[in-house]
């Protein structure tokens, strides 16, 4: 398995730390609003990425934080008059509803930055005993020019970073560059002890310490998302290297943007979507397909026919397994084994259906490239639907009839690795076509008599007549499907 190290700047042979078991800490939300379509981006990739893990037979140690103290918590609560803490709680709640809408699972530990204050505090004093941090005025800050490797990760240089920092006036740095560890308590803002007086945390410090705690000082995997390569990420490096003097995490993995026409989503810019309004609109699994159409590197581009496309596909792939069901059934009701002398699938068709597991595995030991192993899904589901419609028209084999229920069972295991595919798919064709039916708006009576005026005007040649009943039924969601047998008519897709 191969993954792309952000530190390194290249792909990567994994090797975890202990043999069969990852360590794997992900930066979660800080909780004062909604989560939008770039947190569920983030929650989706590292969903995937545990479940493949998983399947390929690690242990996972899966951390993934609760950021509920900060500058952007106390500004809300300020503004809508209550508590910066239950202001925090309320937002983890509705991030869990987010998240099992989703189906995300759930993370092993989810550390919570203000039940880890002790744990913040100790990670600070170490670094003062290093001289890597300083006290100033009941502050204290990291010296950044105390640690050599600082920029290593982002890739920037201290020289090009110190032209745009400053000083405020309210804080008391030995140098621009210097971050806060601490802060000291603010009129108003929740505080505790330390000792350097009453404070808070700065946002930096708090994952450097609870991956401490749960994962150790030197563990496998961090991530997130690239808009916390600098400074969030790069801070984190420095302070646990800098107290623990090891190896911090030995790879760093961060998925791209989520934007909208080439910009970045965010709620600074206001043109963000939350989860819930896309859900309103569609399922959970159509979100997640379109999520990983593409390689998780990769900028996203959110659109209105990026999500029908997704969903499209789902029914595709739908409707492939609903048809495998039906020949199985069929083979069970017509005395239980298909006994054709000899296979009606070719064998290039049968090497791509036996190398569909090998093929998807290729892709995602390729740095998780889902949108790869989707294709190799896809690939799958249009030879599968050639020899369903093979055994449709003429008996197969027992040959034939196993190698598809096992693709069947294949192709939806591998599905479930991305979290779709996980309904039953008779069921799910059904309910859709009832919910499709339900969008008529003509009774059954009305449409025979539009077909037969049709045929009428197909009978004399009257196209133009022809053509505004088939526009005058679509208008009513009928769709026509004229074939040698005659004009039957569904509802439309």
């Amino acid at each position: 398995m191969k993954i792309y190290n952000t530190l390194t700047r290249k792909k990567e042979t994994f090797f975890p730390i202990k043999e069969g078991h990852v360590r794997l800490y992900v930066c979660g939300i800080t909780s004062y609003d909604y989560c939008h379509i770039g947190h569920a981006r983030s929650a989706l990739v590292f969903d995937m990425v545990v479940r493949y893990l998983r399947y390929r037979d690690y242990q996972v140690t899966f951390v993934r934080n609760f950021t509920d103290i900060d500058d952007k918590i106390i500004a809300r609560a300020t503004e809508q008059g209550v508590d910066s803490g239950k202001l925090a709680e309320r937002f983890i709640d509705e991030f869990y509803t987010d998240m099992d809408a989703l189906g995300v699972l759930r993370a092993d530990i989810e550390p919570k930055a203000t039940e880890h204050i002790q744990e913040m505090i100790d990670l600070i004093q170490d670094l003062i005993d290093k001289g890597l941090a300083y006290p100033a005025g009941g502050d204290v800050y990291y010296r950044v020019r105390q640690f050599a490797e600082y920029g290593t990760l982002s890739g920037r240089k201290l020289e090009d970073m110190q032209a745009g920092a400053r000083i405020n006036v309210n804080e008391q740095k030995e140098d621009p560059m210097d971050f806060v560890l601490w802060k000291g308590a603010k009129p108003g803002e929740p505080k505790w002890q330390s000792p350097w007086g009453e404070g808070r945390p700065g946002w930096h410090i708090e994952c450097s310490a609870m991956s401490r705690k749960y994962l150790g000082e030197n563990f496998d995997i961090h991530g997130g998302g690239k808009d916390l390569i600098f400074p969030h990420h790069e801070n984190e490096l420095a302070q646990s290297v800098g107290a623990n003097q090891c190896a911090f995490a030995n790879l760093w993995m961060h998925h791209g943007f989520v934007t909208i026409k080439d910009e970045k989503m965010s709620k600074s810019l206001g043109n963000f979507l939350t989860i819930r309004d896309v859900l309103r609109e569609y399922p959970a699994e159509t979100l997640r397909l379109f999520i990983f159409s593409t390689q998780y590197r990769n900028p996203l581009d959110f659109s209105e026919t990026a999500l029908q496309d997704a969903q499209t596909g789902l029914d595709r792939v739908y409707d492939c397994l609903a048809k495998i069901q039906g020949l199985m059934q069929a083979a069970e009701r017509d005395g239980g084994v298909a006994n054709a002398a000899s296979s009606l699938i070719g064998q290039k068709d049968r090497k791509k259906i036996e190398s569909l597991r090998q093929r998807f595995e290729t892709a995602m030991d390729n740095d998780f490239n889902t949108a790869q192993a989707l294709g190799h899904l896809f690939d799958g589901v249009k030879v599968l639907n050639k020899a369903c419609r093979m055994l449709a028209a003429q008996q197969g084999s027992a040959e034939d009839l196993a190698l598809l229920e096992q693709a069947g069972t294949t192709l939806q295991e591998l599905a479930g690795l991305l979290g779709v595919v996980q309904q039953d798919p008779v069921q799910y064709m059904q309910a859709k076509k009832d919910k499709l039916l339900a969008a008529i708006t003509l009774a059954e009576e009305e449409i025979n008599t539009l077909i037969a005026e049709r045929n009428v005007a197909r009978e004399q040649k009257d196209w133009a007549a022809s053509d505004a009943v088939r526009d005058k039924l679509l208008a009513h969601n009928v769709e026509l499907h004229d074939g040698p047998d005659g004009t039957t008519w569904g509802a439309k897709a």
